[in-house]
C-alpha cells in the first residue's frame, strides 16, 4: 500500500516505540513506556479488528490457580519456583484493579469452587490431602487459609458432595477490561494501527525495520507482546494452545455464581449477565489445539455442551447463544518470557493461560527493561 506524507509525517515517522499486539500485555507495556518517557512517541501495531489471541476473548477470571492447579505445579516446579509464580499473579491482579479501576472492569470478588467428578476419587482424595499443606505455603501472603471444603449448594450433578472453595477468586467484565484499556491507552497519546499484521523485521544496530502486510517503517526499539503468535516473529519456546468457550442464552432466575473449575483447571465456567459462559477441554486432542488457527471442534463442543447437561445445569432448559476460540501461549514452564531479545528488540510472551492475572504485570516488566 503507497501512503501518502501525510500519513507518514503522522503516523510513521520518528516512532521511539513500537508494540506489537494490542492485548493486556502490549497496551500495559505501552501505558508504563508512556508514564517513564511521556514525550516518546509510541505505536501499537494490531492485526485484528480488535485484539486477537486471548484478551478479549478470555473467561474473565480473576484468579491465581485452583488448589489441583497449585498441586500440579508443585510437580514440575520447586515450592519456591510456586510461591513466585503465585505472588506474580495476585501482584498483576492487584496492579490491574489499581491501573483501572474495580467499577470499570466490573470486579466481583465471588470466591471460586472446584469441582470434583464422582469418578475421580485419585484427584479429589489428593486434594483433600495436600490442602492443609497448600494453605501453609500461602499464608504468609494472605494471612489467611485460602482453601476449604464446602458442600455442593448450585445443585451440580455428576460431582463429589464436596467442592474446595477459594475465598479470594473473584470475576471480572473482559470486555469492559480492554475497552477501559484501550481507551485510557489512546488518551495518554499512543497511537494504535488495527488489520497491521508483522510479517518480519531487522535490527540495524540505530533502529529497526519494521515490515508489515500494508507498509515498512523504521522504530528505535521494538516490543513484541503477541503471547501465542510469538513463534511468527521470534525463536522462544511459545506454543499457541486453543482454547474453545460457549455461552448460553439468558437463563431465568439462575442461582449460580462465581468462578468454578473442574478437572485441574482444564473446563472452567462462571456466571455472566444470567448466562453460563463455558470453556476449556483441550486435553481432549492436545495436538489439534496446538494451533494459532481459531475455530471449534466437534469433540470439544459436544463434551462443553454435556457438561453443561449433565453437571453444571441438569435440570434447566437452556440454549447455546455463541461459540468462540482464543488462542494462549504456553510452554514447558509457566514462568512467562520477558527478555531482551538483541539490542532493540525485547519480548513479554508465553502467559500460560494466566492473562488476566498476570498480563499486567508483564507488560510493566517489558516495558522495565529499557532504560
Amino acid at each position: 500500500m503507497k501512503l501518502s506524507y501525510w500519513e507518514i509525517k503522522t503516523w510513521l515517522s520518528n516512532i521511539d516505540f513500537t508494540v506489537v499486539g494490542s492485548g493486556i500485555v502490549g497496551l500495559n507495556c505501552a501505558l508504563q513506556l508512556k508514564e517513564r518517557f511521556p514525550k516518546s512517541k509510541i505505536l501499537i501495531l494490531e492485526k485484528g479488528i480488535l485484539p486477537q489471541g486471548a484478551s478479549t476473548k478470555n473467561a474473565g477470571f480473576a484468579c491465581f490457580g485452583s488448589l489441583s492447579e497449585i498441586i500440579e505445579d508443585l510437580k514440575h516446579h520447586s515450592e519456591g519456583e510456586t510461591i513466585e509464580l503465585i505472588k506474580k499473579r495476585i501482584k498483576g491482579l492487584r496492579l490491574l484493579r489499581e491501573t483501572l479501576g474495580d467499577k470499570d472492569i466490573a470486579y466481583q470478588a465471588l470466591g471460586g469452587y472446584e469441582l470434583f467428578l464422582k469418578s475421580d476419587n485419585e484427584l479429589y482424595n489428593t486434594c483433600l490431602s495436600h490442602q492443609e499443606r497448600i494453605n501453609k505455603l500461602l499464608y504468609s501472603i494472605f494471612n489467611a487459609n485460602v482453601f476449604s471444603f464446602e458442600e455442593n449448594r448450585f445443585k451440580f450433578e455428576t460431582i463429589k458432595t464436596k467442592v474446595s472453595f477459594n475465598q479470594f477468586e473473584g470475576q471480572i467484565d473482559t470486555g469492559k477490561m480492554m475497552m477501559t484499556l484501550l481507551q485510557k491507552v489512546q488518551k495518554a497519546g499512543v497511537k494504535i494501527l488495527n488489520n497491521c499484521t508483522v510479517k518480519g523485521f531487522s535490527d540495524n544496530r540505530d533502529s529497526i525495520k519494521i515490515e508489515t502486510d500494508q507498509f515498512e517503517f523504521s522504530t528505535s526499539k521494538l516490543l513484541i507482546a503477541t503471547n501465542g503468535f510469538a513463534s511468527n516473529l521470534i525463536e522462544e519456546p511459545v506454543k499457541p494452545a486453543r482454547a474453545q468457550v460457549l455461552i448460553t442464552k439468558p437463563i431465568k432466575n439462575l442461582h449460580i455464581e462465581g468462578t468454578f473449575h473442574l478437572d485441574k483447571g482444564y473446563y472452567y465456567f462462571r456466571n455472566i449477565d444470567n448466562r453460563i459462559l463455558l470453556g476449556g477441554g483441550r486435553q481432549l486432542d492436545f495436538k489439534t489445539e496446538e494451533t494459532s488457527e481459531f475455530g471449534q471442534t466437534k469433540i470439544i463442543q459436544d463434551k462443553l455442551e454435556d457438561l453443561l447437561k449433565t453437571t453444571i445445569l441438569p435440570k434447566t432448559e437452556f440454549e447455546i447463544d455463541q461459540r468462540w476460540s482464543g488462542i494462549m501461549g504456553v510452554g514447558q514452564q509457566k514462568k512467562p518470557i520477558v527478555k531482551q531479545l538483541s539490542e532493540n528488540v525485547y519480548c513479554g510472551v508465553r502467559l500460560g493461560g494466566m492473562g488476566v492475572a498476570i498480563g499486567s504485570l508483564v507488560g510493566k516488566e517489558l516495558a522495565d527493561l529499557l532504560e
